[in-house]
């Protein structure tokens, strides 16, 4: 889970806001803070410091935060629960790593844009909406130890907007976006040791009632390379 929540932040993570002048030059251009942060604190903050538009623009808005908004099964993707993943151990060739299948889970995330101005607010959408048709694929590297790579796919929801433009002249404007998404991962179980096997034997009988006498006897020794 922490692993995908980095993922889905560094989607988000280099989003840029450039101001021009009355001619279409550009005379500004900076990278919007992202942190992991609630809406609410966000709002907060804004609300009980009025003074931050005497601040410069990117130290105050714009901002984006993102945070998990929910967990939830999802047996669509259900895999067989006896399967394993295996690995032999990486010193000692007499042992092996194993895994049993993942389960599918759906976690849910909200991400948030604060601006100051409604143009702010749609570069910083109009830079994320081009890549989610409706999803985007990342690649996470979720058991290193297994070697077990998986592609997840992140499904954008909805897009919400919202515009506080009413008020007295010394309210604050704020224009907050939110941006509803699934990712659809897989969450692991323990990893196990357990001894290789190296022989296998099979006893064959004509008969299955007790004090049978065998007729065959199969022994196979795995070639070891």
């Amino acid at each position: 889970l922490r692993k995908l929540t980095i993922a889905f932040g560094q989607i988000f993570n280099n989003i840029i806001i450039q101001n021009t002048s009355s001619t279409g030059a550009v005379t500004k251009r900076f990278k919007v803070p992202l942190a992991y942060a609630p809406k609410e604190k966000f709002l907060t903050r804004l609300e009980q410091q009025p003074n931050l538009d005497q601040r410069e623009m990117a130290v105050s808005l714009p901002r984006m935060g993102f945070e998990i908004s929910g967990i939830s099964y999802d047996p669509s993707r259900k895999l067989q629960r006896v399967g394993k993943f295996k690995k032999t151990h990486a010193t000692d060739a007499g042992k092996q790593y194993y895994q049993y299948n993942p389960v599918p889970y759906n976690i849910s995330f909200n991400l948030y844009s604060f601006t100051a101005t409604a143009e702010g607010g749609l570069q910083i959408v109009e830079q994320i909406l081009p890549y989610f048709q409706p999803d985007y694929t990342v690649t996470i590297n979720a058991i290193p130890e297994m070697g077990i790579k998986r592609d997840v796919p992140i499904t954008l929801n909805s897009v919400n907007y919202e515009d506080t433009y009413d008020g007295s002249f010394t309210t604050r404007r704020a224009v907050n976006y939110t941006l509803g998404f699934t990712a659809k991962t897989y969450l692991y179980g323990p990893l196990h040791s357990a001894k290789v096997i190296k022989e296998t034997t099979a006893d064959i009988f004509t008969d299955t009632a007790s004090g049978s006498t065998r007729e065959e006897r199969i022994v196979v020794v795995p070639n070891p390379t």
